[in-house]
């Protein structure tokens, strides 16, 4: 009975194995490549923290016109708009008025929670979402739960350590992979248990 048991585990996560390794496969070869839509003016841009370029991309297209407005979440709570303006070449000291920065978000669903918060507030309808390519599909997923009333572009950057031919360099695989498996479990919590708590906000965790 036991000698059974043992070949029924070993059967249902060899299955579960191959379904993860081509979900990565599929994963990995539906990153975006390019921005599809470089030209749709939005209320908002919103860029998320935590990666290369983000904030950059964000105030080259405030500089550009394609929103009014540009909101970087879960910057963290020591940092101020001057020290974003440094991280853009040029910069237009004139648009420090229009750069909101958000403090309370630590993951990506807290991003969610905190540009959605944010996004009301203003009674905004549209936002360009700025982050990593291979994080976007995760992202869209978090920021549709969190307001499915209002369109949001894609804009994803493609920082240069995420290689292309991700399965040569250990690192980018190593990181694709830890993407997939957040998006599976994204998908999981939202389509089986859609009640489950999402994202962590700073404000949440002190209280």
């Amino acid at each position: 009975m036991k000698g059974v048991l043992w070949k029924f585990t070993g059967v249902v996560v060899g299955l579960l194995a191959v379904a993860w390794t081509a979900g990565l496969l599929w994963f990995a070869s539906t990153i975006p490549k390019t921005v599809a839509d470089q030209a749709t003016h939005t209320d908002a841009i919103v860029a998320l923290t935590g990666g290369a370029e983000r904030i950059e991309t964000g105030m080259q297209l405030l500089s550009a016109g394609l929103a009014e407005r540009l909101f970087i979440s879960g910057a963290g709570e020591q940092v101020r708009t001057s020290d974003i303006l440094g991280r853009a070449t040029p910069v237009n000291p004139e648009l420090a008025g229009n750069i909101t920065i958000g403090k309370a978000a630590v993951d990506t669903p807290g991003n969610a929670i905190e540009t959605a918060q944010w996004v009301r507030s203003q009674n905004m309808r549209s936002i360009r979402l700025v982050t990593a390519a291979y994080h976007m599909r995760r992202s869209l997923l978090e920021f549709h739960e969190a307001m499915p009333e209002v369109a949001i572009v894609p804009h994803a950057v493609f920082p240069s350590h995420v290689k292309q031919d991700w399965w040569r360099w250990p690192g980018t695989a190593s990181l694709i992979a830890r993407e997939y498996t957040k998006f599976v479990l994204t998908w999981a919590r939202q389509n089986i248990d859609p009640r489950a708590p999402s994202g962590v906000l700073q404000t949440d965790a002190a209280a």
